[in-house]
């Protein structure tokens, strides 16, 4: 029996990549809901295909929420069931379904959240920072000022910062996020689930650096440790390599690697080989 009642409003989670983390919950609602409401009527289409849902579909997305939003309120009133789902991933969650989530409470319709993939928590969880206490920023603004004033108010927090961002914008996003953070430890994550799958771990510049080489491809979720204090702007003066090649004159190479591979979120194998190669010198 399905669990869709009329007049609820049910925010569907999608999958970020691989079509095979769709639950078995979610294609249940998004089978038998009334009204299935997405950014992209194509993209939504193509999951529904690969799910074997024959289901019409609405747009509802930042551009006509003002429009769409109180269209779908109706229907919901009216004892419809509603699904929204966003492209990818968590809706509500840097998406318009926020704006839809408060329309709907205000009228006091229920609403049901279902859990499922999420990029910053799936980034999180493989980047080797702290994932006890941390902060998801989501989109940096798009004007220098908004973005600068954001960077400042967060810069002394001590939790690991999560970011989204396109492509297009990823450079200039770290230079951004160096100039007004410093030189932290981060990681980059692209094309999270699927077969291209990348993770980069480094210092925000050797990131900056690394993309002058490679063209950035694919949405990012971008982390960056927290704040430490003053012991961190002085840190962040030496290197990994410095500090390898200190700590093998008074430890085994592989015990060298691997604290500063934690330290530094480097592949210990990358410390390993530099420590190998800098004795054969």
């Amino acid at each position: 029996m399905s669990e869709v009642t009329g007049g609820t409003l049910y925010l569907v989670p999608t999958p970020i990549g691989n079509l095979s983390d769709m639950t078995r919950r979610a294609a249940e609602i998004l089978r038998d809901a009334d009204i299935v409401a997405c950014e992209d009527t194509r993209h939504t289409r193509i999951l529904l295909s690969h799910l074997g849902i024959e289901r019409a579909v609405v747009s509802y997305h930042e551009h006509n929420k003002k429009e769409a939003g109180p269209r779908l309120i109706e229907a919901l009133l009216a004892g419809k069931s509603v699904a929204q789902v966003s492209d990818a991933g968590m809706p509500v969650v840097s998406d318009p379904g926020a704006d839809l989530v408060r329309l709907a409470l205000a009228e006091d319709i229920p609403v049901v959240p279902l859990p499922g993939p999420n990029a910053a928590l799936t980034a999180l969880i493989a980047s080797g920072l702290d994932a006890r206490q941390f902060v998801f920023v989501g989109f940096l603004p798009r004007t220098t000022a908004n973005r600068k004033e954001l960077l400042t108010a967060i810069a002394k927090i001590p939790f690991t910062l999560i970011f989204y961002e396109a492509p297009h914008r990823l450079r200039e996003t770290l230079v951004a996020l160096e100039n007004a953070l410093g030189d932290r430890r981060a990681v980059t994550a692209r094309e999270l689930t699927k077969k291209f799958e990348t993770f980069r771990r480094a210092r925000l510049s050797e990131l900056r650096a690394e993309l002058s080489e490679e063209a950035p491809r694919g949405e990012y979720v971008v982390l960056i440790e927290g704040f430490h204090g003053e012991a961190e702007e002085e840190e962040a003066e030496g290197s990994w390599e410095e500090e390898a090649l200190a700590l093998a004159k008074t430890l085994p190479v592989k015990e060298a690697a691997r604290q500063i591979a934690a330290k530094w979120h480097r592949s210990r194998r990358e410390v390993y080989q530099y420590l190998l190669a800098a004795a054969d010198k």
